[in-house]
């Protein structure tokens, strides 16, 4: 028995010792998330004046419900709508002051569900606080549900039927296919559990592909911010796939990651500089992680420019479905 040991923690350290001279002074490859994201984009482009062409279609049409002041809100609704711009999308903001009542923003939803010439509505979040998101997010007909939010696509993901998969886990998802990550039979750590980024990328990585949803096939462990840091340590280590989504800046440090894992970092978190500005960062350590890992992803620039792009394909997507039950 003790041979036995010996020689499992003897190919362990052999095969640690090779990843680590592999990597040994290479730096990880960077997946250029906003260069993938452009080609996403010149793609749609070509798939939307296609369909439009060829069928006589209207151009797919997304409309997005801001409410409030919110500096980084207002900036993420504007990088949508230029997006939805660049792919023949056509696109409207309707802004709500933040004093706005649930019931008006719930009639409002309703009348934007009944209206033919709106394939896709996203209620950008957060909501003022005497709001409840849910509610909202429920109220958004699951057929324009855009963002994946909904209640029932939710469950259908779940279920790993074919849905609106919430924009964030399927930029992920997108990002790891086109930069050729084996995901087959991997060891997955993510860390978040949020309803609409940690969870529904769980289901997707983990889940069969032979699904009307197809999964990746991984062995998935969920850790979240208040996972002992031991424990996550542990895990971590062990990953082929790291993919933090927790918004705690440098959770995610150089010693807890295996020599050559791919690394998706997908937190944001604005922080204070010395020169009294401010930048965005992940939860991954960059410039640590960058010298062990193999692939990882930048942050501005990684996951989040995805995210916009994974929004105009589910809004075609709607807007074929639409087209579908309206014939």
């Amino acid at each position: 028995m003790s041979d036995s040991i010996s020689l499992i923690r003897n190919t362990f350290s052999n095969n640690f010792s090779t990843e680590m001279l592999r990597n040994m002074g290479k730096a990880a490859e960077i997946i250029d998330g906003k260069k993938i994201a452009g080609e996403i984009k010149k793609e749609l482009k070509r798939d939307i004046d296609k369909w439009m062409e060829n069928n006589n279609n209207r151009a797919p049409s997304l409309v997005a419900i801001l409410v409030g002041e919110d500096p980084a809100s207002k900036k993420y609704v504007q990088f949508k709508m230029q997006a939805a711009k660049e792919v023949g999308i056509t696109s409207s903001t309707i802004k709500l002051d933040s004093s706005v009542t649930e019931n008006e923003l719930l009639d409002l939803i309703n009348k934007l569900n009944k209206d033919d010439k709106c394939d896709g509505i996203l209620v950008q979040l957060p909501v003022p606080d005497h709001v409840s998101e849910r509610r909202l997010c429920n109220a958004v007909d699951p057929k324009k549900d855009v963002d994946g939010f909904h209640i029932n696509n939710i469950g259908k993901l779940c279920s790993n039927v074919d849905t609106f998969v919430p924009c964030t886990a399927l930029a992920v998802i997108e990002l790891l296919k086109r930069s050729k990550i084996e995901t087959f039979g991997k060891n997955v750590v993510v860390c978040g559990r949020s309803k609409n980024v940690g969870l529904p990328m769980a289901m997707l990585l983990h889940s069969d592909y032979r699904n009307e949803l197809p999964g990746m096939e991984a062995t998935v462990t969920m850790c979240h911010r208040n996972t002992p840091p031991d424990e996550l340590m542990y895990f971590t280590k062990r990953a082929d796939i790291i993919v933090s989504a927790t918004g705690v800046v440098n959770l995610i440090k150089a010693d807890m990651v295996k020599p050559g894992a791919c690394v998706i970092d997908v937190g944001i978190t604005r922080i204070p500089t010395e020169d009294g500005k401010s930048k965005i960062v992940g939860d991954v350590d960059f410039e640590g992680v960058e010298k062990i890992a193999g692939h990882i992803t930048p942050v501005p620039g990684g996951v989040g420019p995805m995210t916009v792009a994974m929004l105009m394909k589910n809004t075609f997507q709607a807007a074929k479905g639409l087209k579908a039950v309206i014939q």
